[in-house]
């Protein structure tokens, strides 16, 4: 994600359309979802995504158009982050505040979320322009961002693609083609384990990475490169041009659990001659540049930085990093996925 939001933002900033309907007062029950790898507690169904049983007390609580008990939003009013780019009327495309054990994120648009300091509970609000839909492409990506950062975790800005009993990630900024190139790999038989946040454990084990959610977000050029020309897919907003993939709809295109990371391609931008091709990257280049593909690495948190500095040093240490020149003809596709998978099956002894 470039900047504050990333992709979602910037297109969010000049909607299509917009649906007038107020938000629908809250279901009376809980939802339990697993997401990131933390057991999810809402009070409303959340679009695209399958409830699934609670395995014990959750690890994060939701509260869908509105806020936790004991936050006032208005009180969380210490400036902590204010991104540089404006909506037309000039609102901050985000902005975050901190005050009292929480953070407050405010979108241009006037979607507002609180989230505690120990990241386990959440409250979000919308204006009745806006739809859940389009309260959840925030929620499931930089909120959710937020919350994995809160808890000290790290995350890069990455999809995941299952190969065997390992994984590898294609890594890169908004535009880089991260999702498309995950969604190709799907076709071909590859499980996906995350797409645009992917989130690292580190342990006596070594670097995995962990499952998201089982779905896609590509623009319609994407479909159609990817699908045919007449190919078309739902919406994934009423005020979002970005189409939803199902994974979980597709057999075994979802992977939901985690997995070694044994090689990390950077995505860079599309050229015509001599592409697609790989080069490697000296292991200090790839740790600088896993620091610049940071999931909310913009935040001002010094103590996250080092986290995130020394798992990217292991990260390096266990897993192959290269960068992927992808052609600027989107039928030259295929041959980048067959590049990736010969490089990966040689790097994996051929287990993949």
């Amino acid at each position: 994600m470039s900047g504050a939001g990333g992709a979602v933002r910037s297109a969010r900033l000049h909607p299509r359309r917009l649906r007038g309907a107020a938000a629908p007062p809250p279901l009376p029950v809980r939802l339990h979802y697993l997401l990131y790898g933390l057991q999810v507690q809402t009070d409303r169904a959340l679009p695209g995504l399958r409830a699934e049983p609670g395995a014990g007390p959750p690890d994060v609580r939701m509260w869908i158009g509105a806020h936790p008990p004991g936050c006032a939003p208005s009180a969380v009013s210490e400036p902590w982050y204010v991104a540089n780019r404006s909506s037309p009327e000039g609102e901050p495309a985000l902005a975050v505040f901190r005050g009292g054990g929480w953070f407050r994120l405010r979108y241009a648009d006037g979607t507002e979320f609180t989230v505690d300091q120990a990241g386990t509970r959440v409250g979000c609000t919308w204006r009745p322009e806006s739809t859940l839909e389009d309260t959840s492409t925030y929620l499931l990506g930089p909120v959710c961002g937020l919350v994995l950062r809160l808890r000290g975790l790290s995350a890069l800005h990455a999809s995941a693609v299952s190969a065997g009993d390992s994984a590898f990630l294609l890594c890169g900024p908004a535009g880089a083609g991260k999702s498309t190139t995950a969604a190709a790999f799907a076709a071909r038989g590859r499980p996906v384990l995350c797409d645009d946040v992917a989130v690292l454990d580190v342990d006596g084990d070594g670097v995995k990475v962990r499952p998201a959610y089982p779905h896609l977000r590509l623009w319609p050029d994407s479909v159609r490169n990817l699908f045919g020309p007449a190919a078309d897919l739902p919406a994934l907003t009423p005020n979002w041009e970005k189409r939803y993939l199902d994974l979980g709809a597709r057999g075994e295109s979802f992977h939901p659990r985690p997995l070694p990371v044994r090689a990390v391609y950077l995505i860079a931008p599309r050229e015509e001659a001599g592409a697609p091709r790989l080069q490697p990257v000296p292991a200090a280049d790839a740790v600088l540049a896993l620091v610049a593909n940071t999931y909310l690495g913009w935040l001002p948190d010094m103590a996250a930085h080092g986290r995130d500095l020394a798992r990217y040093a292991a990260l390096v240490r266990q897993a192959a990093v290269k960068l992927v020149v992808p052609h600027a003809d989107p039928a030259r596709l295929p041959d980048l996925c067959e590049l990736i998978e010969a490089d990966f099956t040689a790097r994996a002894g051929g287990a993949t």
